[in-house]
């Protein structure tokens, strides 16, 4: 019969095993989301379907983890509408092809990020960052990455009430150049300034917890 100082000790091992798993499999995932989002700038048009192939198994898997498939195609479509009217307003037609292959190489390259939010905990992230980086550096990183699902939340929210108050803001509305102005001002302004309360709320929580007083951290939750 194992005494409990034992049973103690060996979930401690279970633990530390698993702990020491789960950053192993955070080092790997962050080494590969940073190559394929590399990639996506770098490699040449003939291997971009190869690109894509992979960035479709990390959307399957992000998915099934319950990621938010949505905020990439938000993201691809606001992408596409203001590059391509750019395109056509500066190069007409002609390059239009090229302003849709731009917004491609650059969902490519958000798509690594997303999932590597969805698959990591922050806290995994800034314990394996610190390996290369200052600890404040993993910190800010670690903080930012686990703010994101937040920062989503306040865009949507912020976007809404824009347009229950009338601002000409929505997607047919952004079709004329002459109304990005108006979403800069509505939606872009007041979510700087919330970016900057939350940062000024995440450095006092980090200062009450008397992080930055030891050169190691023990622990990122």
């Amino acid at each position: 019969m194992k005494t409990r100082r034992g049973v103690r000790h060996s979930t401690l091992e279970r633990n530390a095993d698993r702990g020491s798993k789960s950053i192993g499999w955070t080092a790997g995932a962050l080494s590969l989301a940073l190559i394929l989002s590399s990639s996506a700038f770098f490699i040449p048009q003939d291997y971009l379907l190869a690109l894509i192939v992979c960035d479709i198994v990390l959307v399957i898997h992000g998915v099934f983890r319950r990621g938010d498939f949505w905020v990439l195609g938000r993201v691809f479509l606001v992408q596409l509408a203001i590059t391509l009217t750019l395109y056509y307003l500066i190069h007409g037609q002609e390059q239009l092809v090229q302003g849709a292959l731009a917004v491609v190489r650059v969902l490519l390259a958000f798509i690594p990020g997303w999932w590597l939010s969805v698959s990591c905990k922050p806290e995994q992230i800034g314990a394996v960052l610190a390996w290369i980086l200052p600890v404040k550096w993993a910190f800010v990183i670690a903080a930012s990455l686990s703010l994101l699902p937040t920062m989503t939340t306040e865009i949507r929210e912020i976007y809404q009430t824009q347009c229950l108050r009338g601002a000409k803001i929505s997607p047919k509305a952004l079709r004329d150049p002459r109304n990005w102005a108006e979403l800069i001002h509505c939606v872009v302004f007041p979510l700087l300034i919330q970016l900057l309360k939350l940062s000024k709320q995440t450095a006092m929580a980090a200062q009450l917890r008397y992080f930055g007083k030891h050169k190691r951290t023990t622990h990122w939750r």
